[in-house]
């Protein structure tokens, strides 16, 4: 995987595009409205994207039609946009976008209330993000990427979460997708140890239910809960610094 250095300023460009992902993600979550359908919200974000001069690098990805994945209650990751799937008043739809900006990438995901929620939906969004932190924590240069995993997992087991195996946050920077693989639970054979200048996207996905995922059939791509359990999704595009993780990609609420 790639390294970022202060000294070629290609650490500076990863903050430059994760700032430009937080624009869009920020201005994503203002349209998110019952009655919006998903292929519509996808075709506003593509917009978005373009409007900050950034690539919808998940459009044509692996035959991916959208430009988001749009994933919503039951659906863990990688939803399809779909002009008759409208949004519900009390769902909760989860949103990643990925984008590029003068060639450097960046990943983000947040999971969103549809209108008014019940509780326990609010506490599985607050959830996902108290997850995601606990994993950020320990990011660090030295550390291997499965107490990342570790983190994550004991974290959401605390809460009542379980944490999906199936799906991995990756490293990132100049291609989307590439090693290491992050899991978000402890598996002894992940164990790249980060380096200062990788950047990875950490994203616990959590359940309310079992851990346990099935693949739509027919799509190729659509993420389920295998018992029907809602889920909810938290990811950053992160830089390893010497001093510690850095995350590069924010809403404003989250900024202390």
């Amino acid at each position: 995987m790639g390294v970022f250095s202060e000294r070629d300023g290609s650490a500076n460009k990863m903050r430059e595009s994760g700032e430009a992902l937080s624009h869009i993600m920020e201005e994503t979550r203002k349209i998110i409205v019952p009655g919006i359908s998903t292929d519509k919200l996808d075709k506003k974000i593509e917009e978005l994207i373009i409007k900050n001069g950034c690539v919808p690098v998940l459009k044509g990805y692996e035959g991916f039609p959208g430009s988001a994945c749009i994933s919503v209650n039951d659906q863990v990751a990688h939803g399809l946009p779909a002009s008759d799937h409208f949004l519900d008043e009390g769902d909760i739809v989860k949103v990643d976008i990925s984008i590029s900006k003068d060639g450097y990438f960046s990943d983000m995901a947040r999971t969103f209330p549809v209108g008014e929620v019940v509780p326990e939906l609010h506490s599985l969004i607050k959830g996902a993000a108290e997850v995601f932190y606990a994993g950020l924590e320990v990011a660090r240069p030295g550390t291997p990427v499965n107490i990342i995993g570790k983190a994550l997992d004991e974290k959401a087991g605390s809460l009542g979460y379980s944490t999906v195996r199936d799906l991995y946050g990756h490293g990132i920077g100049k291609v989307l997708h590439e090693l290491p693989e992050i899991p978000a639970f402890y598996d002894e054979e992940h164990n790249h140890i980060l380096r200062e200048g990788e950047t990875i996207a950490i994203e616990p996905m959590i359940n309310m239910g079992g851990a346990d995922v099935i693949w739509e059939d027919g799509d190729d791509f659509t993420v389920y809960t295998e018992d029907y359990s809602f889920s909810a999704h938290f990811e950053n595009t992160v830089l390893i610094t010497e001093n510690g993780p850095e995350c590069l990609t924010f809403l404003e609420e989250e900024v202390p």
